[in-house]
């Protein structure tokens, strides 16, 4: 239980930020600060979405079986330079004691690869699927605010490894419906496309997730109906025109979510990465790489899910599933903590709003801070049947007796 009387954030009425709500919102309702431009600090409701949006992921991932490693966010300037990306602009460097340098991860094929060699010997260790969930540190000249590049945030990136280029597409495939799997879960599944972009290496196209937005920082064209998009920067080209001739496509905002990237041997081969083939011949290693921005993934759906009142926070990454507020003397404070007890014992989280403020407040609060359901216990409930329900995503309201308590709970 969450309670707001010991708590010591506090909601803003009004912020000067940006001219997106979404910024706004998450900061008028405790769930983030900014520390410097493009680098944010969580509060505890946004740790907490943050967390659930791993665990999110973390469930569809090791249901096709990637297993979870941490890397160090620190990179050896020896493994970036043998794939010569030492010398990309986004790459913050870090001064060691001894007067060499090395960097700050903006992605981590140089770390992985070389990692995961020491693990693979003959055919019968691959396929092989390893992620993290780790900071990822861009020096970005550009860095905009908001859902737009960052110079610090949180990625999903994991990396596949596969002893031919038709067992790589068998994993892609499935890692494509988890991708469809995880943003459903997040509430934005709907307006989630999988599109077509520009690659610089082994495969014509890289595909990218991108969610309609109208503060997106990309052009998409759009077939709502077949679900497939195409990133603005191809639609011009001939043969994109020739292949995709039978879609009807729209142009629409939309923000980058996720990207999957055919890496081929680019990153296997400079690292003298193979394995021994059933003929014990020494063969390539085909790699895959994915990324999900989980920060940015909260961005997006605050964008998405909100209201004129505030956030409308999906169940499954809700901070907490009920608010509850009490409204009178000590004995309805009493009532109020007996209900509180049954709720977490179902299994339940609870912000229990106790303060001695106006109503008029904790309403408008429990509206802005997107809890899923809210609780009232009054004095005038209390005397005439026992508690009022009322659900955030539709402003559904029901009284709450003794009968249908029960079945009220299944539904939270």
């Amino acid at each position: 239980m969450l309670k707001l009387s010991e708590y010591p954030f506090h909601t803003l009425r009004n912020t000067s930020w940006e001219d997106w709500e979404s910024n706004n919102i998450l900061v008028r309702a405790w769930y983030i600060r900014q520390e410097l431009a493009w680098a944010y600090n969580y509060l505890p409701l946004g740790f907490k979405v943050i967390e659930k949006i791993k665990k999110t992921i973390r469930e569809h991932l090791e249901k096709i079986w990637s297993l979870e490693i941490q890397m160090t966010a620190l990179g050896s300037r020896d493994h970036w330079e043998k794939t010569g990306r030492d010398q990309m602009e986004i790459l913050f460097k870090v001064p060691f004691s001894d007067g060499k340098y090395n960097f700050l991860n903006p992605t981590h094929e140089e770390i992985v690869t070389p990692l995961i060699k020491e693990f693979i010997k003959s055919y019968k260790d691959l396929p092989l699927s390893v992620f993290q969930i780790q900071s990822k540190f861009r020096n970005e000249k550009r860095a905009k605010s908001g859902i737009l590049r960052w110079r610090e945030f949180l990625m999903k990136d994991m990396y596949s490894f596969h002893t031919s280029l038709e067992d790589l597409e068998k994993y892609y495939q499935k890692a494509i419906q988890a991708y469809h799997d995880i943003f459903k879960d997040l509430g934005i599944g709907n307006d989630t496309y999988l599109t077509y972009a520009s690659w610089w290496t082994f495969s014509k196209y890289s595909h990218e997730f991108q969610t309609l937005t109208p503060i997106g920082e990309d052009t998409i064209h759009v077939d709502k109906e077949k679900k497939i998009a195409l990133n603005k920067e191809i639609i011009n080209d001939s043969d994109v025109k020739s292949e995709f001739s039978n879609y009807s496509f729209i142009e629409e905002n939309a923000s980058e979510i996720g990207n999957i990237f055919q890496l081929g041997t680019k990153f296997s081969d400079p690292f003298e990465m193979k394995f021994i083939d059933n003929n014990w011949v020494s063969q390539q290693i085909y790699m895959w790489c994915y990324g999900i921005w989980v920060s940015r993934c909260m961005w997006i759906v605050a964008e998405k899910l909100q209201d004129e009142k505030g956030l409308v926070r999906p169940k499954n990454i809700a901070p907490y599933d009920v608010y509850v507020i009490a409204i009178g003397d000590e004995k309805i404070n009493q009532e109020a903590e007996k209900l509180i007890s049954i709720l977490e014992n179902k299994g339940l989280s609870v912000i229990y709003d106790d303060r001695s403020i106006s109503p008029w407040i904790k309403f408008k609060d429990s509206d802005l801070l997107g809890i899923p359901s809210k609780i009232i216990v009054s004095e005038k409930s209390i005397a005439a049947w026992w508690y009022e329900y009322e659900e955030r995503s539709t402003w559904d309201k029901k009284i709450i007796t003794d009968e249908n308590f029960d079945i009220l709970l299944k539904t939270i």
